[in-house]
């Protein structure tokens, strides 16, 4: 990707160490795919249904969870993550955004997979997975905190949203896993993936102990010294360096501002401008958990075994590569032609998919009386297949990275919301943010065996379900039209100035700013700063 790590001419320092730095904390992102990319396969593993199963046989005769338990197993995770999301923001705010992950993982992640690996029943198996996603709803907010406080604002959308590459990257190993291991008929079959965890959790943390903590945290806790010493680390400059001062002294003065409106509490996150960045901050959150995303790797396996394929892991391992290697062009994209318009084409490609794939799959198949799929045009079949990979090309390569985060995942953020909210509530609000996510999250995978199972007490949608997954990415386009401003090029500082001088994001594009913190601290007006370019000319 050297194209995208190109840094401008002129750029203060070395850009490679922020570069790397970013990057390698974005590797959290493959704890998440990761663990969400297993439970799909290990549902579907014959050994682990014969294991956990309280009784239940489906309509084949053969051994298996409920819809009901399914529901919990699969969105406990979810639950798990949306209070470790709202925990997320008091932790990075007193022990720091490194020392935040570190926990995290260690402590709260790892205590998760160990219940998971250790069940044979039900019960212990959700406590494991909502203490894993406990774990990984703190990860997901302090992440993208840390990476928008460390790096330059040229490369800051590539390596926000190379979280989101990250999840990608975990979710297509957890499908090589799963499919390597499916036929197992011993534990090994379930502990095998879950285990296997263990390794990404230690390269994270060993590699935490030895990255900085970031400037503008430091500069919050009074520790210029502190902000100092890892700033010139980062840009690989003396301490003394004035490209140093400069970067110190506008981040300070943003600080003394912020500080000056008095300080900051979850109320504020809902005051003046902070309730328009809040709003977008969240509705884009959930709008990407609408457009079927962890449909795809939640239920995927099952959905295609359902579906009447041969082999379903198989597919999910295609639908996973496919995600995989369409994050990396929307990586470029974000940072070639911006956020709002990645987001806005992408809206439009994934709602035409999903109608595509509704449609397809509703006109060509039936059922008979247990419920099973009855295929009738298999070319069709195979059609709506490749209509779900184009689907998630463009949802890889537009809301993954742009929104998310965070994935279709809280990992649905990224960018955009680790950008819009200013140092003093940033912490808070990406909390909320990242929270709403995960609520909606639980809410539809909780919801989604009940909307496409056959049987009493379920919808039995099946495919029409990408009718209402399409009808959600409608409303994103107009979202995305009417709220969404374009920030690329901007640093934190500007995209406050942007929020307080624009009222309508249609207006974002053709916006500079005019007037830096340190100015303003100052007291200088625009008029003055106007005045003082002039003589300058003029001398």
């Amino acid at each position: 990707m050297p194209f995208m790590l190109k840094a401008p001419a002129g750029s203060p320092g070395k850009s490679w160490p922020a570069i790397v730095i970013g990057f390698f904390v974005a590797f959290g992102g493959v704890l998440f795919g990761y663990d969400t990319g297993t439970i799909g396969g290990i549902l579907a593993m014959p050994y682990w249904r014969d294991e956990f199963s309280t009784g239940y046989r489906d309509p084949t005769g053969h051994l298996d969870v409920t819809a009901s338990q399914s529901a919990m197993i699969v969105s406990i995770l979810s639950a798990g993550t949306f209070f470790g999301a709202l925990t997320a923001a008091p932790v990075a705010d007193a022990i720091g955004r490194r020392w935040g992950l570190i926990g995290s993982t260690a402590i709260v992640f790892n205590l998760g997979v160990i219940l998971q690996a250790a069940s044979t029943r039900i019960p212990t198996f959700v406590a494991g997975r909502f203490f894993a996603g406990f774990g990984v709803g703190l990860i997901s907010a302090m992440i993208p905190l840390y990476q928008s406080e460390t790096a330059p604002k040229w490369i800051r959308g590539v390596i926000v949203g190379s979280y989101q590459f990250a999840i990608t990257v975990g979710l297509l190993i957890a499908s090589v896993v799963n499919n390597a291991t499916q036929n197992r008929q011993d534990t090994g079959s379930y502990r095998i993936p879950i285990s296997v965890q263990f390794a990404w959790s230690i390269i994270l943390v060993a590699g935490m102990l030895l990255l900085p903590e970031t400037p503008r945290y430091l500069i919050k806790k009074n520790d210029l010294a502190g902000a100092t010493a890892s700033l010139a680390r980062i840009r690989r400059l003396p301490q003394d360096d004035p490209a140093i001062i400069e970067e110190l002294a506008e981040i300070q003065a943003n600080h003394n501002y912020e500080l000056s409106l008095g300080k900051a509490s979850y109320v504020d996150c809902f005051k003046g401008n902070l309730l328009k960045r809040l709003l977008t901050g969240c509705l884009l959150q959930g709008l990407q958990q609408l457009t079927g995303i962890n449909f795809i790797f939640y239920y995927g396996t099952q959905f295609f075994k359902n579906s009447g394929f041969k082999n379903s892991f198989t597919v999910s391992l295609i639908t996973s590569c496919v995600n995989t290697a369409s994050t990396i062009p929307g990586l470029y994209a974000i940072e070639k032609w911006g956020r709002r318009p990645v987001l806005f084409w992408g809206a439009i490609s994934m709602c035409v998919s999903q109608f595509l794939v509704a449609i397809l799959g509703t006109t060509t198949t039936s059922q008979d009386n247990l419920g099973n799929i009855i295929v009738h045009n298999v070319a069709a079949q195979k059609a709506a297949i490749a209509f779900i990979c184009i689907y998630i090309f463009f949802f890889a390569s537009s809301w993954g990275p742009v929104a998310c985060v965070a994935h279709g995942f809280p990992v649905v953020f990224r960018v955009v919301t680790g950008e819009i909210f200013p140092l003093k509530v940033r912490a808070k609000a990406l909390s909320m943010t990242t929270a709403s996510n995960w609520l909606l999250n639980w809410a539809l995978a909780y919801s989604t065996p009940y909307l496409v199972n056959y049987g009493p007490g379920n919808a039995n949608l099946q495919s029409k379900i990408f009718f209402i997954w399409g009808g959600c990415c409608f409303i994103c386009i107009a979202f995305v039209y009417f709220l969404i401003y374009e920030t690329k090029g901007l640093t934190l500082e500007q995209v406050d100035e942007l929020y307080v001088e624009v009222s309508d994001a249609r207006q974002s594009l053709n916006w500079a700013p005019t007037i830096t913190f340190r100015e303003l601290q100052e007291g200088k007006t625009h008029e003055h700063v106007e005045a003082e370019e002039a003589s300058e000319k003029v001398q």
